[in-house]
């Protein structure tokens, strides 16, 4: 699977004009050696020229572990006491093929990177390739469907460790624990990104930070989460109530679960992106709250949690066959409280499949 990847890559950068990419971010690494690993402040990396093989770059210790991933490839290995870099002039070289120009990912080189590669190959035009990167990643194939929908499920079990974790008195980070705990058992090794539970008003925060604060009755709790399963990310919200709902909280829940509802099914092949974003936010702003929907419809999802493309509304791209993302209206009211409702969906030729199956009806806990 590499193999036909790196093919894709060489044809893009021969349209691109660009004789060769050195590539650094965790995922497109993956995503070229079937590597997976966070090389820390080590350099691991990925270097394709249209001339020679393409060759991975990584500590001396992790090589085992590479040809075990199933890396073929020539590779650059050192200890920790050499320079990595003048290694890598050294092998080019030795193959005669200094570059005329080298495609770098500019989201994800740390400035020091940059001069150095700048330092050692002088002649070489430097290109920004991150959006090259990001288009040969957007569509995804069957087997990383069946990787998403496997990590999807462990996204759906998490959930239902939370509800089942909600109680008078119980604190944010506990509960957050019991996930986790639970999803390790199971054997996810890490989280996606941070596991988010919020409780009362803090749910009016989209990114709240969960700390020490204990369930009431009459809060909204709000969860969301999502694994690493085999490289792959997962991605899901669900809003509970506990104990009882106001008038209030029920028509910021049920007006949420329109809107997301609307977006999934406007989601159709062809449609642009803008669209999907456009049919919630007119939902939640017919019902008042337009001023309480602060961000995009979603994000694209794969090896990244977010990734290529950003759902906004100003998105022209259509939708294709193959395409992976995140639905995710939501409402916040500060001081008051917030609903959001998140799946993860995934483009097929039918149109938009749910990956996430946790039900979404309003569901109110009561107490144990």
């Amino acid at each position: 699977m590499t193999k036909n990847r790196i093919n894709k890559l060489l044809q893009k950068l021969s349209e691109d004009h660009t004789d060769s990419i050195f590539i650094t971010s965790k995922a497109n690494v993956y995503y070229f050696s079937n590597y997976y690993t966070d090389p820390h402040e080590r350099l691991v990396a990925v270097y394709v020229n249209r001339h020679i093989d393409p060759v991975l770059i990584l500590p001396t210790m992790e090589v085992e572990d590479a040809k075990n991933a199933g890396w073929e490839g020539d590779m650059i290995h050192y200890g920790d006491h050499e320079n990595v870099w003048e290694k890598f002039l050294h092998y080019l070289e030795s193959k005669n093929a200094l570059p005329a120009s080298l495609g770098l990912e500019f989201n994800d080189l740390t400035l020091e990177r940059y001069k150095t590669l700048q330092s050692i190959l002088p002649e070489a035009k430097i290109v920004d390739s991150q959006n090259t990167l990001a288009q040969l990643r957007v569509i995804k194939n069957e087997e990383e469907l069946i990787l998403l929908q496997e990590a999807a499920e462990f996204a759906d079990y998490g959930i239902e460790i939370g509800k089942r974790s909600i109680s008078e008195g119980a604190k944010e980070l506990e509960i957050i624990a019991e996930i986790e705990y639970a999803l390790k058992k199971k054997g996810i090794q890490e989280m996606s990104f941070s596991t988010t539970v919020l409780a009362g008003s803090k749910t009016a925060s989209p990114h709240g930070t969960p700390g020490l604060d204990p369930i009431h009755k009459g809060d909204l709790v709000l969860f969301d989460l999502g694994v690493v399963h085999k490289g792959y990310c997962s991605d899901i919200t669900r809003t509970f109530a506990f104990d009882s709902i106001n008038d209030q909280q029920k028509e910021i829940y049920e007006t949420v679960l329109k809107a997301e509802e609307a977006a999934i099914q406007a989601a159709q092949l062809g449609t642009a992106v803008g669209e999907v974003d456009r049919t919630a936010r007119n939902i939640i702003k017919e019902a008042g709250y337009g001023d309480y929907f602060t961000h995009r419809i979603g994000h694209g999802l794969g090896i990244d949690v977010h990734e290529y493309p950003s759902m906004h509304q100003e998105n022209n791209l259509a939708l294709e066959v193959g395409m992976s993302f995140t639905i995710e209206p939501g409402i916040y009211l500060p001081k008051v409280g917030g609903v959001r409702i998140e799946d993860m969906i995934f483009m097929t030729k039918e149109g938009p499949k749910s990956l996430t199956a946790f039900p979404k009806e309003l569901q109110v806990i009561k107490s144990k």
